[in-house]
């Protein structure tokens, strides 16, 4: 079967079974889909833990031999083989030539790396965010990460506003868990007047959710606002295309999808059209055009667009670190990432409603509710599961069997299969051990 079709998950899924004449849930399905899949190779760049070496498993209940069923890219990603030999290389230059071996390659016209997220979230706020007597509001999510949050509510109170009057957050309709497109348009056509900045998640933490980025950016540029978002759960894990969506500034931790480490070196983008015209609030000597950097007069040269807002040199060891992921990404493409993310994904939707959706005619049977919207174009690879039996019971009991996922209060997991090196395998190992543990946790 042709698995770059455009054919659902479920359709592919139920297809495939069809042909190897078995149940879409046998594991011969998951074996079908690894041999097909171009991308395996990939799992081979990266180090997968062993269930012998995480801290919490039960000896008792797992292999220790085996690789451990690894769905936290979300919140940190796998090392790559080649970060250890890329850093080593950096210090031992360091060591051997000193400053000959300081300087680095230049970027991209809208991109730059630098600092952590919140950093450079406030940096552009700061040039963003310029609030006036009829436009002083920030328009973001009710349930946004915690430091985009924060974030917000320094920059009103830089400004001397009222986080009341100028916190404009959105929730869910009652009863829902995700934001409709719909009703975060109507908040922009109606109040979009006195809206100054957008800020938005790309892919919502919690959730998971996939915000419709383009029309967003599109609805509040009409209304005349600058829009930006916070990519932290997007890239590396969707397409994205923010120049041609216009999307006017955004900012991103590379740790999660890009996998470079905890406390990776960040990244910040601002589209071209503002080269000119957007300065940085705060500016650092990095800021300065690099031709006339090191004439040190200190006549300030500042470099267009976002390379004037870098204050200072990376740290070449983070550098090392993304690099070595990055390299990795540029040997295949989002594209192909993507689509088989959304099967990859699908396949553990399927499993996960086929064996633990609700049960009617058993109220005892503990059961599994996926709160990520269950549209493959609102999300990414990542699923979070609210459950009807104590979440930390199962959570325990999935970290006792080798699984590595993530917690969020007040009750959901998350599960992430990443592209790069999770296979179908390991979501039918998953699924398996997911029963156990459920069994064990009532």
């Amino acid at each position: 079967m042709d698995l770059s079709s455009h054919g659902s998950p479920v359709t592919i899924i139920e297809t495939i079974a069809s042909q190897l004449a078995c149940s879409p849930e046998d594991k011969k399905v998951a074996s079908y889909l690894d041999e097909q899949d171009e991308l395996k190779h990939f799992r081979e760049c990266f180090h997968i833990p062993k269930v012998k070496d995480l801290p919490q498993t039960d000896p008792v209940l797992v292999n220790d031999n085996e690789d451990c069923i690894y769905f936290a890219g979300n919140s940190l990603g796998l090392q790559s083989k080649k970060t250890k030999i890329y850093l080593e290389e950096e210090l031992d230059k360091w060591a051997k030539i000193g400053v000959h071996g300081h300087f680095i390659g230049a970027r991209k016209e809208e991109i730059a790396l630098m600092n952590g997220l919140t950093v450079n979230l406030h940096l552009l706020m700061l040039s963003f965010f310029k609030p006036t007597s009829d436009r002083y509001k920030i328009l973001l999510e009710a349930k946004a990460f915690p430091s985009d949050h924060y974030a917000v509510e320094s920059q009103l109170q830089l400004h001397g506003l009222d986080k009341e009057k100028s916190m404009l957050m959105i929730e869910p309709r009652k009863g829902e868990e995700t934001l409709r497109t719909e009703d975060i348009l109507a908040v922009i056509e109606k109040e979009g007047d006195s809206i100054a900045t957008i800020l938005f998640s790309g892919v919502q933490y919690y959730t998971g959710q996939l915000f419709d980025i383009p029309r967003i950016t599109k609805a509040g540029q009409e209304k005349g606002c600058f829009v930006g978002f916070d990519l932290a759960h997007a890239v590396g894990n969707i397409e994205l295309h923010l120049h041609e969506w216009g999307v006017d500034f955004a900012c991103w931790c590379s740790y999660k999808y890009l996998n470079s480490g905890a406390g990776g070196l960040a990244g910040a983008y601002i589209h071209e059209k503002h080269s000119q015209t957007v300065k940085p609030a705060l500016i650092g000597w990095w800021g300065h055009e690099f031709k006339t950097r090191f004439l040190m007069e200190n006549k300030l040269q500042l470099s267009p667009g976002i390379d004037g807002f870098r204050l200072s040199n990376p740290p070449i060891l983070l550098v090392c670190a993304l690099h070595a992921s990055l390299e990795i990404f540029g040997k295949t493409t989002m594209k192909l990432l993507r689509r088989k993310s959304i099967l990859l994904t699908g396949y553990l939707e399927y499993l996960i409603k086929h064996y633990y959706s609700e049960d009617r005619n058993d109220p005892e049977k503990p059961f599994v509710k996926i709160i990520t919207p269950s549209h493959t174009e609102e999300r990414g690879c990542q699923l979070t599961v609210a459950f009807s039996i104590p979440i930390k019971s199962v959570f325990k009991e999935l970290e006792k069997r080798g699984v590595a996922c993530d917690l969020r209060e007040p009750n959901a997991l998350r599960f992430a299969p990443v592209p790069l090196y999770n296979s179908f395998h390991d979501v039918h190992r998953f699924i398996e051990i997911l029963g156990s543990a459920i069994t064990s946790a009532k």
